[in-house]
């Protein structure tokens, strides 16, 4: 559900506000049926095979030994994918015996079934993609990471989903060959500490919200969602190898850049010293720099190397199910020091009322948490463009969206890509072999927040940029 009932970008008191240095340029209205309203410019699509070789180059992203190929949605080895299937089809609940937190890696990921079951489940593996029947073939070959929340974890790992679900899934027999001493049967109940909590941030009331972002404390730091980045320390992949970067991959990317508008962004941010920015104000600007950014991922889709690939009913089936996504991408990335510079100044001259902190929603203050962690997780990657530009068109081509003609060729697509990525960030940070599925884990917690910043109401909008720029800006200054 989009935003349809966003006021115009130009309403809101902003346009005229004696406030700020320079009025806004005017910005044409956004197109209403799709945006292929304009004559399409004729493109080169480029095209690359993946040869069935590169696989033996890849390791698995549960337990770092050597991937055959895609499974269940993401790069895996065999030993993995067999796990994650008997798991799923047999229902199993398995047990930690330690601090669910063990170390997966190729000698010892069957020392604990519970921690290596949850891995996959927090790396992408899609349960969906598993046939009823149990036999080889997936039924939903959904490429790259699926998104589940905390809570689905949570249910499948307690086995509340396989009780919702008793028939859904034929039992086969286990062959797994993990050490009998931590073996768990289907009997076995979870201790209360083995799920996951919903929820690992909670701020103490409204109260010290007000005091922290009226510039009387700093804000603190925030420590949420572990499942998500936490596996990088305790799963280390195979030692990196000497490689060289596929001449297709580097013609590929390099496309995918040219097609960026990597450009400051024209919306004026500036404001007078003194100035008190109102909410109406500073909600029109926000609406001003979502148009920008908006048209910019229209001129970007015409500029694809795959552009004539796809139909336009397919492309504007996909950008209105992910402007969102490509915005906040963008937004923490190519564009971060503008939105987190010139915007958090104007941000910083608004002074919500009392009754607006006191009717913030809870959906709000979690779509402000996970921000400010997805922030700093961007802030110490430091993502090239060139990662940018594989990731938005990675997260681009979601052939899950509903209304979808060539699905499977968006398929093909969105698996070229995320080779492409790999290859790249393989290549060029050698000695940094959790970069990739670092980078990977993002998508899908930009695809919730974005989801979830639909639920927040607009009038909350102005309060949710304030407190989410002034947390980041403030701890990147103090580093």
């Amino acid at each position: 559900m989009e935003r349809d009932e966003r006021p115009p970008s130009g309403g809101g008191g902003g346009g005229g506000s004696a406030g700020f240095l320079e009025p806004p340029a005017a910005l044409p209205p956004p197109p209403r049926n799709g945006f292929c309203q304009d004559e399409l410019p004729e493109l080169d699509p480029g095209t690359i095979s993946v040869p069935d070789d590169r696989a033996e180059q890849r390791t698995c992203l549960i337990c770092g030994d050597r991937a055959t190929g895609l499974h269940y949605g993401i790069i895996s080895c065999e030993g993995c994918k067999g796990f994650f299937k008997r798991s799923i089809c047999n229902k199993r609940v398995y047990r930690c015996s330690r601090d669910k937190n063990c170390v997966m890696s190729r000698k010892q990921r069957n020392r604990c079934q519970y921690c290596r079951l949850l891995k996959c489940l927090q790396m992408g593996m899609n349960r969906k993609a598993i046939r009823e029947d149990g036999m080889p073939g997936g039924r939903n070959k959904s490429i790259g990471p699926v998104q589940i929340s905390e809570e689905e974890i949570e249910r499948i790992m307690s086995g509340q989903e396989f009780e919702e679900e008793a028939n859904h899934w034929s039992n086969h027999g286990d062959s797994d060959h993990s050490s009998p001493g931590n073996r768990a049967s289907e009997s076995n109940q979870p201790s209360p500490g083995s799920t996951l909590s919903s929820r690992s941030v909670e701020l103490n009331g409204f109260m010290a919200f007000r005091e922290q972002y009226m510039g009387m404390s700093v804000p603190p730091h925030y420590q949420y969602i572990p499942h998500l980045f936490s596996y990088s320390a305790h799963s280390p992949l195979l030692p990196p190898q000497a490689r060289s970067l596929d001449p297709q991959s580097y013609s590929l990317i390099h496309q995918l850049v040219s097609a960026e508008d990597l450009e400051p962004l024209g919306t004026p941010m500036l404001i007078e010293d003194g100035y008190a920015v109102t909410q109406a104000e500073l909600f029109a600007l926000l609406c001003r720099l979502a148009d920008e950014l908006l048209f910019r991922q229209i001129a970007w889709i015409k500029k694809l190397p795959f552009f004539c690939e796809l139909s336009i009913k397919d492309y504007t089936c996909l950008l209105s199910s992910t402007w969102q996504e490509l915005i906040l991408l963008s937004s923490l990335t190519v564009y971060s020091k503008q939105i987190f510079g010139e915007l958090a100044d104007v941000t910083a001259k608004y002074s919500p009322s009392d009754e607006e902190l006191h009717r913030f929603s809870d959906e709000g203050m979690e779509v402000i948490e996970r921000l400010i962690y997805l922030y700093h997780k961007f802030h110490q990657l430091k993502v090239s463009n060139e990662e940018y530009a594989c990731m938005k068109a990675i997260n681009f081509l979601n052939q899950d969206i509903r209304g979808l003609t060539s699905a499977s060729q968006l398929e093909q697509l969105n698996k070229r890509y995320w080779y492409i990525c790999q290859d790249f960030t393989e290549y060029k940070y050698t000695h940094q072999p959790n970069r990739f599925p670092d980078l990977m884990m993002c998508l899908p917690e930009i695809r919730y927040i974005a989801g979830k910043m639909v639920n927040v109401p607009l009038e909350q909008l102005p309060l949710l940029f304030k407190v989410v720029l002034h947390s980041c800006k403030t701890s990147v200054g103090k580093e």
